[in-house]
């Protein structure tokens, strides 16, 4: 089954993983990668939620400002420990670092969408939140992770495809740990096709 809006849609994203659980949900899209320096967004005095958002919306943007007639899918995906916003890790000592201190109890995974139309107007933004129960790691267990190199790129250091070893059970949207809570994009597609 092929899900579709009536405007073709452009996916603002350099991630395999939101490539593949949109079109895994049926929809026709094209993808460009968005222009945009993540590292210029301060995060300081903001919550996890609003910093997201903020950043889905600007990726989104940079996107739809070169096709405006197109709806423009921006996403991005932060790890929120007691409030504090954990996004990539730089290199493998942070990603270290952040493992050790997600994975020392429960936090939460917040992926913010936003939805583009420059020609019409449109710019919706909302995220989604899902909380995240990790397995105690063992000291080689977050050696192996770290040589790994699987930390690169992913927002908190750790993919949930390694939820066997990783994660005892989360509350929530399973996609929107793996960056694109579909959930709320499927809603809020139809909601525009409706």
């Amino acid at each position: 089954m092929t899900e579709q809006t009536s405007f073709p849609i452009i996916l603002a994203s350099r991630s395999p993983r939101r490539k593949e659980l949109l079109a895994e949900a049926g929809y026709e899209f094209t993808t460009v990668w968005p222009d945009i320096d993540e590292s210029a967004f301060d995060a300081e005095g903001i919550s996890p939620c609003k910093y997201a958002e903020r950043l889905a919306l600007a990726k989104a943007k940079s996107v739809a400002e070169k096709y405006p007639d197109s709806l423009v899918l921006g996403a991005d995906t932060v790890a929120d420990f007691d409030g504090r916003i954990v996004g990539k890790p730089a290199d493998a000592m942070e990603a270290e670092e952040i493992t050790r201190m997600l994975f020392s109890r429960p936090h939460k995974v917040i992926t913010a969408v936003a939805i583009v139309q420059e020609s019409s107007g449109i710019e919706i933004v909302e995220s989604d939140s899902t909380t995240v129960y990790p397995k105690k790691l063992t000291e080689s267990q977050i050696a192996e992770h770290i040589k790994g190199g699987s930390w690169r790129g992913k927002a908190g250091a750790y993919a949930i495809s390694e939820q066997d070893e990783f994660v005892e059970k989360i509350e929530g949207s399973l996609t929107n740990v793996m960056g694109l809570p579909m959930e709320l994009v499927q809603r809020l597609l139809r909601g525009l096709a409706g």
